[in-house]
């Protein structure tokens, strides 16, 4: 049994070793089991799993006791009895089989599509009916409510079979060409299938209508991939009643949800192949794609690498038993693969005995597949002068490089360098001394910036390392060695500016402090020479330590009044100049330019609207509120409601004061005329 690892995922081939022809007898059977040591190692989970020369398809029953296979030469299909663990039957058929159906939950009804155009029915007893389509067909899904067959193949027309009826129905007509691959979703029945123009067609059995288009080609196309031909349908499944996944002949899987028609994940196999299976693992939402090289496991929220299997031959059809860790595949060998995965699920029933053993393996680690083999790319080639090696058997291409054997590695390195041992011996040797380097004050020389504070953080190291208190304390680390703070040495930008007013204030406590450290520094050094036992030093009274720090108090204060006062001089002097300099200053006309279309009036102007424009919305609109330029009132629906009145100019004030004045002067003309006319009716003059 081989066992291999990928992202941590453990795959327990089962079906790997040699194969033992059929036509040997068990007398020699069991003689070589005693000489080779690899047939008697091998697990044969299944008796005679293989075909005479190649498997095309493989599917599991829905009761699960039965596995059906078809093959060639000459074609046949294989059925399997899982709790018998051996072959049941074996029927041969007159033309290969392009794929096929198990209508029942057993073996008892099934359907063959072959290459020659001909459906074959089988029953428990054997070959029950055969007849023919009108083109050559590729792909076929059964619908259980309504017993009808869909055949897609090199046609536009969709063949329906109606079983119960035994009769064809009217096909569906699509846009395709041609037609590859079709299914049909359990939960609502909707049919779909897949054309050779890259676009999947959405049909409803009970309408017989057109529900839907999806035009994968385009979406399949990224920035990162390469495209020379156009990307047709090879592989369709579909998943619960919205999510359906789709294979490309270039090697695109694109997972879509039913509700939109732009993919919710594409997810490139990097092969350039034709996506020949897609199956969707439920448990751990898991998707299981697979070309002629490769099954993928990725998962079907984010895409990531699940993990994934890479036989040795060519993959024809990739079956997931189901509620299990088991996996089967049509090769181009004979031998059928037998897979374990026990991360997506326990053994089935008939093979429980696998967890035992895979636990047991899990114990005692051996070594895996790659284990023997050592990595190389292109360019290590070249140093070791083995390309003439590429394409040969030494060499097996994985991904941007080669795998080759380790014995014949070292010794090749050998040979190019006898030397190495010696080089690996002095950079150990150099790497121990680094390390014990590492652990002493790195900076020997100050740095550019803040020397002051490096050279104080220097003494203090030294003083800490010289006494015996830093055996006591936990020894914290040095800020001239932390990365962390490298930059604070190097960066100008960081420079402490002693002028500064927060220094020059906060200068006595720091000073203070530190001369507190070395005083205690100094009294523990005389506690330990002198070994007293007294309780209080002589000629020194209990309460002298308070004293001296209340006297380191009253000069800190002073300290800090001294500075003080000196900044307010320092401040007060540059005020002082200030005001010297304003005096001595002679202030010289400035001059405005008028923006063309402005008219100017005065700089009181400007100030007031400058100063407006300054004011919050909302100061400016109890402003206009009181000038009578707006008003605010309440509606009926309890929201409010804004007047503005525009503002006048000062030459539509001018204007209408001119003839306001007008107007008073012809009525006080009308009023003269009117008397003088009484007047010289009346006889009076007109003096």
């Amino acid at each position: 049994m081989q066992v291999s690892s990928l992202n941590e995922v453990k795959i327990y081939s089962l079906s790997c070793g040699k194969s033992l022809p059929e036509w040997l007898s068990d007398r020699k059977k069991r003689a070589l089991q005693k000489k080779d040591v690899d047939v008697r190692r091998r697990i044969e989970l299944i008796q005679d799993f293989e075909m005479p020369t190649v498997c095309t398809t493989i599917k599991v029953s829905k009761d699960g006791q039965y596995i059906l296979a078809t093959g060639t030469y000459k074609p046949r299909v294989r059925c399997y009895d899982t709790y018998q663990l051996s072959l049941k039957f074996e029927r041969c058929l007159d033309s290969e089989v392009v794929t096929f159906e198990i209508l029942s939950d057993d073996y008892s009804k099934i359907v063959f599509l072959h290459n020659d155009r001909y459906i074959e029915f089988h029953s428990q007893q054997g070959f029950y009916y055969k007849t023919r389509i009108p083109k050559f067909g590729r792909d076929f899904s059964y619908h259980y409510p309504s017993c009808d067959l869909y055949f897609v193949g090199a046609s536009s027309e969709v063949y329906r079979l109606n079983l119960e009826q035994g009769r064809y129905l009217n096909p569906l007509q699509t846009d395709a060409a041609e037609n590859n691959v079709c299914d049909i979703n359990s939960v609502h029945g909707l049919f779909a299938t897949g054309t050779v123009e890259g676009r999947v067609e959405c049909w409803d059995p009970r309408a017989r209508n057109r529900v839907g288009l999806l035009d994968c080609a385009l979406s399949s196309v990224t920035a990162d991939s390469e495209i020379n031909s156009l990307p047709t349908i090879s592989a369709l499944k579909f998943n619960g009643a919205l999510t359906m996944a789709v294979g490309t002949s270039t090697g695109q899987v694109l997972l879509y949800d039913l509700r939109s028609d732009k993919p919710l994940l594409v997810k490139d196999h990097q092969y350039g192949l034709p996506i020949k299976s897609v199956r969707f693992q439920e448990s751990l939402d898991l998707i299981l794609s697979a070309d002629s090289r490769i099954i993928k496991m990725w998962d079907k929220n984010s895409g990531k690498i699940f993990t994934s299997l890479e036989p040795e031959h060519d993959i024809n059809d990739v079956c997931l038993y189901p509620n299990s860790g088991m996996l089967f595949t049509a090769n181009e060998t004979p031998k059928m693969g037998i897979y374990y995965i026990p991360v997506l699920g326990p053994a089935p029933r008939w093979c429980s005995f696998l967890d035992n053993l895979t636990e047991e393996l899990e114990e005692n680690p051996e070594s895996t597949v790659y284990d023997d083999y050592k990595f190389v790319t292109k360019k290590d080639l070249e140093n070791l002068g083995l390309t003439h090696l590429i394409g040969s058997p030494f060499l097996r291409a994985y991904m941007h490089g080669f795998f080759m054997d380790i014995r014949l590695y070292h010794k090749v390195k050998m040979m190019v360098n006898p030397f190495a041992y010696e080089e690996y011996r002095k950079d150990k040797i150099r790497q121990k001394i680094e390390e014990t380097r590492a652990q002493r004050v790195q900076l020997k020389k100050l740095p550019k910036v803040n020397k002051e504070l490096a050279l104080k953080l220097i003494e203090e190291e030294e003083e800490k390392q010289k006494s015996t208190w830093k055996k006591k304390v936990k020894n914290l680390p040095n800020i001239l060695a932390d990365d962390r703070f490298k930059v604070m040495f190097e960066n100008p930008d960081f420079q402490v500016d002693e002028e500064s007013e927060e220094f020059r204030l906060l200068n006595p406590l720091v000073s203070k402090i530190s001369e507190k450290r070395k005083k205690k520094l100094r009294l523990l050094k005389q506690q330990e020479l002198h070994e007293q036992e007294e309780e209080e030093p002589e000629g020194k009274p209990s309460d002298a330590e308070s004293s001296e720090s209340s006297d380191d108090e009253k000069d800190w204060v002073e300290e800090v009044r001294k500075q003080r006062r000196l900044l307010h001089q320092e401040e007060k002097m540059k005020r002082q100049e200030r005001v010297k300099e304003d005096q001595q200053t002679v202030l010289k006309p400035q001059f405005y330019e008028i923006k063309a279309g402005e008219e100017f009036r005065s700089f009181k102007d400007s100030a007031t609207k400058q100063k407006l424009m300054n004011k919050t919305l909302e100061d400016r609109l109890k402003l206009e509120a009181k000038n009578g330029t707006l008003n605010i009132s309440d509606t009926t629906v309890g929201s409010k409601q804004l007047t503005f009145t525009l503002k006048r100019s000062e030459q539509q004030k001018k204007q209408q004061e001119a003839e306001k004045l007008h107007r008073q002067e012809r009525k006080k003309l009308r009023r003269s005329a009117s008397h003088l006319k009484s007047r010289h009716k009346r006889g009076w003059p007109f003096h």
